[in-house]
Parts: structure tokens; sequence; C-alpha cells
């Protein structure tokens, strides 16, 4: 018996019980359709999250340093200015911006209205750094010295904007004890692992200003944009070297966008192997049910098999004939189950607003190992076909 008439002979077994196939593909359809698109809803999953980083760039590296003792917090105070950390930047040509920046506490508020929010020092190149766009107005300037002049995060201009409903720039809010007209308004930034405070949520005011607001206040945080291609590990481990010779005892963390990457993407990769994993439990219930319709018509059609035997079919040509018949309903049910696991990784990224893709690994492996399935679950009942006593075959009615 020759392969295309094995393919005939089973699509028209298949066909002559159409209930039972069918019951036996959705098994299949089913199981195939989970992995599909529980894969691809991961991978789409992780390149939205990476579409984030790369939308803050990736090459950011970020640099938080805290004194391990009194005596070097005392130090830090003095020596690790901003002016000293700005220096960064001439220890390597890879450095294209450096922007440390500050934190206060003071409180703040309109017209005696408490408003919700953070204060963050910095220069005018936190705004190319970690990528700020204006809604309107200007950014600080690091003309402004010891000018109250204020940027207003997203957020916190909807607060204001419940007290007023003029245009916000030229307004006046109070940080602490002092007064600071807005110079401008951010739009609404998305949060990065390599910053530490919300902008939405924040005043950006120049770091001398904040050096004037709250005396307590320190710089220990900054960030820094790299080219495209540099060793993170030589930087870090140039800046780390900066530090401690101003400070000793400092504790340095770093934060790269590279880093970030690649332990996610490592998650990722476990994530998705999981979801995988539980797709194929149904796929494996699909199979079960594929050795289950096809042991059933080896019973049925044992006259059958052997009226073949004794016109001189082979062994080998019944097994073949019963293997064919399963993989050609798994091969049908990895086809329809593909399908059905693209189209709900669609809907999912249109409910979600992630970016769709079609991505060819899940739909691929989704279908190999529907058809493995087949192989698998079809090839005891084509085995055991292949094993009958045709004499006893041709006496069983």
């Amino acid at each position: 018996m020759d392969f295309m008439s094995g393919i005939r002979e089973a699509l028209s077994n298949l066909f002559a019980s159409k209930l039972r196939s069918l019951l036996a593909l959705l098994g299949v359809v089913v199981g195939t359709a989970s992995v599909v698109a529980m894969v691809s809803c991961g991978e789409l999953a992780t390149n939205q999250a990476l579409k984030q980083f790369e939308s803050l760039g990736m090459d950011l590296l970020s640099v938080s340093f805290y004194a391990g003792d009194s005596e070097s917090r005392t130090s830090q105070t003095l020596r690790l200015s901003f002016d000293v950390l700005q220096e960064i930047k001439n220890l390597s040509p890879a450095i294209l911006g450096v922007s440390p920046y500050g934190t206060a506490y003071s409180s703040l508020s309109f017209e005696g209205k408490a408003l919700k929010g953070n204060i963050i020092g910095a220069s005018e190149v936190l705004q190319r750094v970690i990528n700020i766009k204006l809604q309107r107005g200007r950014f600080i300037s690091d003309l402004d010295n010891y000018a109250h002049y204020c940027v207003l995060g997203s957020l916190l201009a909807e607060q204001l904007n419940q007290f007023v409903e003029s245009d916000l720039i030229g307004l006046q809010i109070s940080l602490g004890n002092h007064i600071f007209t807005v110079m401008g308004v951010a739009q609404a930034w998305p949060e990065s692992a390599f910053f530490n405070e919300d902008v939405n949520q924040s005043v950006i005011i120049p770091h001398k200003t904040l050096e004037f607001l709250e005396k307590e206040s320190s710089i220990n945080n900054l960030v820094m944009i790299l080219k495209k291609g540099t060793e993170v590990d030589s930087i870090e481990a140039a800046v780390s070297y900066f530090l401690e010779s101003k400070v000793k005892n400092l504790n340095v963390f770093f934060r790269s966008a590279k880093q970030l990457v690649r332990s996610m993407q490592a998650q990722s990769r476990i994530f998705t192997l999981m979801l995988g994993l539980i797709g194929s439990i149904s796929l494996l219930v699909g199979g079960i049910g594929i050795m289950n319709i096809m042991l059933v018509s080896v019973t049925e059609r044992r006259k059958e098999i052997g009226i073949r035997m004794a016109c001189g079919a082979s062994r080998r040509d019944i097994q073949s004939l019963f293997l064919i018949e399963s993989v050609m309903l798994s091969l049908l049910g990895g086809v329809v189950g593909v399908f059905l696991g693209m189209v709900t990784s669609y809907v999912i990224a249109k409910l979600t607003h992630w970016d769709f893709v079609i991505l060819m690994t899940p739909s691929g492996v989704g279908f190999i190992v529907s058809v493995m399935v087949g192989v698998f679950f079809g090839f005891y009942p084509a085995y055991k076909a292949s094993r009958l006593d045709p004499i006893q075959t041709l006496r069983s009615e």
C-alpha cells in the first residue's frame, strides 16, 4: 500500500464515523489552541514590556549610593555635591549625559489646599536622559540657579486643575515655606525602573534651589545615558572607583536597561515554558481521546483487518493504515487549533491594548506537537491491529 492510497483510505474511514472523529478532533483542537494562545500571549506580554524599556532608552544606567556609617554620611554631604557628581561624565567618552538628582520632603499646597506630590531637584539634563516631554511651557534650566521655578508632573497638574480652570503656567504654589512659579507642565510619563521617583506625581525644581529649600536634602542618585553598545560593566567599575575615591565605605547600587532586559527575558522563558506545559495538558487529554477512538476502531474493524491480511496485506501495511489515520486526525486538529490559538491571542492583545504580531514559533511548536501526539497515541492501536491473528479475526463474527 502506497502512502497516498493510505491517506485516502484514512480520510474515508474518518468520514465514515463523523461524530466519533469530531469528538476526538475537538480534544486536539482545544489542546493545540491552548498551547498556541498561552505561549503567544506570554511572548506578546514580554514584547510589550520590552517596548516600554525601549521608549525610555535601552542605554540608561541608574546609580544609587548611600553612606555606610555616620562619618561617611557627613563626608557625603560635604563632598558629593551636584558639581562633583557631574564630573562622572568625564570618566568615559561613552557617557553622553549625567543627571544627578535629589528629593525633598517639604509639603506642597496651593492657596492653603494640600497637594500630594514629591519634590525633585535636578538639572535640565534630566529631561533628555529620562525623556520627559512637555505639554506646555518650558523645562527648568541651569541658568535658573536659585530661582523659584518649577515644572509640574501630569498627575500633579490634574490636582491643580481641580482648583483652577485657567492655564497653570505662571501659577504659584507653595513648597514648604517658599513660593514657586510654574514654568512648565509635563506630559504623562511612563514609569521607569531607572528613576526612583514618579515624575507624574512630582514637582521638578533646580538642584541649587533644592539645597536652599531643604538643607538636609542630599543628592544620592543619578541617571546617565550611554552610547549604544557600551560595555556597562566597565562604566560601573569606573563610577564605583570615582565614588569610592570621594567617600569611603559607600554602598553603590547599579541598574542598567540591559541587565533588566536579560533578567526579564530569562523570566519570560520560564513563564512561557510554564504556560506551554499547562496548555500541553489539554493536548495530552486530546491524545488520549485519539488513542481511545483508534482502539475502538481496531475492535470494530477486526474482520476487515483479517480480510486484508488474507488478501496479502503485510503487518506493516495494517500498522501504517491505522497510524496514518491517527496522524491525519491530529494533523487536522493541529491546523484548526493553531488558527483558533492565533485568533484567541489576537483578541486578548486587543483587549489589553498590546501590539499584536504573528509569532511563528508558538504556532509551529503547537502544530508539530499536535502531530507528534497523533503519532505517539496512535502507535499502540496501530501496533495492536498489526499483531492480530488473521484467522481469529475472520472468526470474530
